[in-house]
């Protein structure tokens, strides 16, 4: 009786402390569905009364929306492909590869990681404008090419590969890339999910760095086209809120779709790095 109680209470407050994450996300997808200042009521109403989708054509028909999701959705697949094929290519040569020098100049960039992004940023920025990739696409993508910490969590996870497996491999006279494409890609599919998850989410939502990079307006990403919207905007709540569901809605599906082998990779990481 006392195990069935004790079940009923931990179920119920994660009901509760579910109720509580997912109310804010139900609540802006109802705002946005409101007629124009409605939501500002009081108390402010939880369902929309007489749903409309205007603010949605707003936003496709006069604020641009249209351009800055194909912007956003352009950047951040490419930026999380280039990142997977650099990442994980480096990640494996530091787990199994030898080279002079690759214990230090992995120690070199794990102690790298303490430093904080937005000290890089005006050395970064100084360089991308020496190599002309300042307002375009290549400067918000080239950053993201490849990270310390992807490198790091995919050395991790492929250290589990057995040495044993990939010798075998070399003695059948397999090439080091055939090696890599045939086997130890198959092996690190779930690690590779996790990092580009991660990758397309920081992507996705960074602000600041498109904010700095790119000065034209045309080619804005989603978050920083929502801020400048809301500076226009600052009373039509519903609007913004039309925006927000627009910014928060493709990574959402995406990650509940890639869910199992998200948690996937990050549960048999910690087990085997």
């Amino acid at each position: 009786m006392n195990r069935r109680l004790a079940a009923w209470i931990v179920n119920g407050l994660l009901a509760g402390l579910a109720a509580v994450t997912l109310f804010p996300l139900l609540w802006m997808v109802a705002a946005s569905l409101m007629p124009a200042g409605e939501s500002g009521a009081f108390p402010p109403p939880l369902v929309p009364r007489h749903p409309t989708l205007e603010h949605y054509r707003e936003l496709f028909a006069h604020a641009g929306m249209g351009r800055y999701l194909v912007n956003s959705i352009l950047l951040a697949v490419a930026a999380t492909l280039l990142s997977l094929a650099f990442n994980v290519a480096a990640g494996y040569a530091f787990a199994k590869l030898r080279f002079a020098g690759r214990d230090r100049l992995f120690k070199l960039l794990v102690a790298a990681l303490i430093v904080p992004a937005q000290v890089a940023m005006v050395p970064l920025f100084l360089l991308l404008k020496t190599l002309g990739l300042v307002n375009s696409y290549g400067g918000v993508i080239v950053p993201a090419m490849a990270s310390i910490f992807g490198i790091f969590l995919v050395r991790q996870y492929a250290l589990s590969i057995p040495d044993d497996l990939i010798e075998a491999a070399r003695i059948d006279g397999a090439s080091e890339f055939r090696i890599y494409r045939a086997i130890v890609v198959p092996l690190l599919k779930p690690i590779i999910v996790t990092l580009g998850v991660f990758t397309l989410l920081g992507t996705w939502n960074d602000f600041m760095w498109p904010l700095i990079v790119l000065t034209d307006q045309d080619l804005y990403t989603l978050p920083v086209a929502l801020a400048s919207l809301a500076r226009e905007h600052v009373q039509d709540n519903e609007l913004m809120m039309a925006g927000s569901v627009l910014t928060t809605l493709p990574v959402l599906l995406v990650f509940m779709a890639l869910q199992r082998y998200y948690i996937e990779g990050l549960t048999l990481g910690s087990l085997k790095g």
